[in-house]
């Protein structure tokens, strides 16, 4: 099964997080797929602000995240200066 038989695509967004970065959630996203490119990325799901050494360490190179939780409360950070994340909306 595809995600697109399931899933409707609501967006795309590409961040460079320096500080604690929020997503910027599409209206009515419920999922998303976070994936990391260049450096590895800290984040949190429940509104804690991560640091280098709090929140969940999502390295380079690994196959996209997939999330189901509030996306409003999801903070990104870097885990090594310059993190790229790349996220894929959808309801």
């Amino acid at each position: 099964m595809k995600t697109r038989d399931v899933f409707t695509p609501l967006g795309y967004q590409a961040i460079a997080p320096t500080t604690s970065t929020a997503l910027t959630v599409p209206d009515g996203a419920t999922h998303c797929s976070i994936t990391t490119a260049v450096q590895a990325l800290r984040f949190t799901d429940d509104g804690t602000t991560p640091t280098l050494t709090v929140g969940q360490l999502l390295p380079v190179g690994l196959a996209p995240m997939w999330y189901a939780g509030d996306l409003h409360k999801v903070l990104l950070f870097n885990a090594v200066a310059g993190a790229l994340v790349k996220v894929l909306y959808y309801k």
